[in-house]
């Protein structure tokens, strides 16, 4: 008889064992397919969200080197160093930002009736130079908003213009178009210029500045080059801290050793760092669920291999008989092996079949509900965190300023499961390599026995 309608015969008289195979397949296959979906639609997502928030180097202050080295003045890098190091093929946008004291003359006045610090002049408050205002953290992550007028771009080096907040704009009846004199931040100096309004732009926040207490409403954005014509006294235009938008985070090793090869000592006393803290607080759950995911893959995977050998140790066991019948009329061993391998490969392929109708759908749910749990936990942390007090680094009350949240961030709470080809070639390949795996070796050590023996060895 055929070795194949053998198989078919014993799969329908053993129906029991067959069902029971069945089950085990069917459960490796899911947990193996689940696996393989979730893993790679948070992939998807993860590289989604990447690509949506881009990667951005950040060049800053580093007081590790500055201590280390025996100096406690901050060094500054000239914005013309930047330039070469932005126009790198591998940035796609740069800014960088610098800050000094102004007072505002012609009668303009301040939102906020507290000075700036102890004994400073009713009108003075902090102008911020910028080379690309729409990259500020505040315009770039949405929160604030330009209510009328045009940002501040490198375009802007060679003129005299601001961005001024609407509460300031509105307190001194400012315009785009209508000039404010500021002037110098040396108070011996008699400097001034007059800055033509730019923009008026909108921040909601009414908390001060954790670094300078400034109040939000009394912020001047003006060009960094501005800034330093304001204050001729600070020599060429230098700034202390950048950020560069990258093509990828692929990409930052590369960038970094151009980086230092175009600013050579001027980056003493700098850090260089991939800012990925956005990525990471939105991709947290993902992570957190793809782990899950491979973990309870293997698990199952492991249990349902060992399971399936148990079943293929006592259905050989139980056929001894036959086998040893079936070599005894002639039938070769390997017919006898082929036999089994039929029996699997027709249990494992329908329940990889029946699997594969509603495992996406399954899939899914499964881990959308998971993501959003997650996702929720991940968004309590978020909302329980709390800045420093004022005019405290937070190191004494064991926060860590580095660990703020990033805002626009939101953790991921959702992911699209799709069934590919590659997905189902793999758990094709892993149910069928752990079936023949655990049914060929408990044959082949019975097989390998003369049909006498096997006869007269009993089970």
């Amino acid at each position: 008889m055929n070795f194949v309608k053998r198989a078919a015969l014993s799969l329908r008289s053993r129906a029991a064992r067959t069902l029971l195979t069945f089950g085990t397949f069917a459960v490796i296959s899911a947990m193996v397919l689940g696996g393989v979906l979730i893993t790679s639609a948070t992939a998807d997502a993860g590289e989604a969200a990447r690509r949506g928030v881009g990667a951005e180097a950040e060049l800053g202050l580093d007081p590790e080197a500055l201590v280390s080295g025996g100096s406690f003045q901050a060094p500054a890098i000239g914005v013309a160093t930047l330039d070469r190091i932005g126009a790198s093929p591998l940035v796609e946008r740069y800014n960088y930002t610098s800050f000094n004291g102004t007072r505002l003359l012609g009668g303009a006045g301040l939102v906020s009736e507290a000075p700036l610090y102890p004994d400073a002049p009713d009108t003075y408050t902090l102008v911020h130079g910028v080379l690309d205002s729409a990259l500020l953290p505040g315009f770039s992550d949405g929160s604030w908003r330009l209510l009328s007028g045009r940002p501040i771009t490198a375009a802007d080096g060679d003129r005299d213009v601001v961005l001024v907040e609407e509460r300031l704009a509105e307190l001194n009846g400012l315009a785009v178009g209508d000039a404010l004199t500021l002037t110098e931040n040396d108070p011996a100096g008699d400097h001034q210029a007059e800055f033509t309004v730019a923009g008026i732009y909108r921040d909601p926040s009414d908390e001060p500045d954790p670094e300078f207490q400034q109040l939000p409403a009394d912020r001047l954005i003006i060009p960094a080059t501005a800034l330093a014509r304001l204050n001729p006294g600070d020599g060429p235009a230098t700034v202390r801290a950048a950020t560069f938008q990258l093509q990828g985070p692929e990409v930052f090793e590369e960038f970094e050793a151009f980086a230092r090869d175009t600013a050579g000592a001027q980056l003493d006393g700098f850090a260089l760092d991939l800012n990925d803290q956005a990525v990471e607080q939105m991709t947290g759950p993902l992570e957190s669920i793809a782990r899950a995911a491979t973990v309870a893959m293997w698990l199952v995977g492991v249990a349902g291999a060992a399971v399936l050998g148990l079943l293929a140790v006592l259905a050989v066991r139980q056929r001894r008989r036959e086998f040893g019948v079936l070599l005894a009329m002639g039938e070769r061993k390997g017919k006898l092996v082929a036999q089994q391998a039929v029996e699997v490969l027709v249990v494992a392929a329908l329940a990889v079949v029946a699997v594969s109708a509603v495992a996406e759908s399954l899939t899914q749910r499964a881990g959308t509900a998971l993501l959003r749990d997650e996702a929720a936990a991940a968004q309590r942390e978020i909302d329980a965190w709390q800045p420093p007090s004022p005019g405290s680094t937070g190191l004494g009350e064991g926060i860590d300023p580095d660990d703020a949240p990033v805002e626009n961030a939101d953790p991921i709470d959702e992911i699209t499961v799709r069934l590919d080809p590659a997905a189902l070639s793999t758990v094709v390949g892993v149910g069928l390599g752990v079936g023949l795996l655990a049914t060929a070796i408990p044959a082949a050590a019975v097989l390998r026995l003369s049909p006498r023996a096997i006869l007269t060895k009993g089970n």
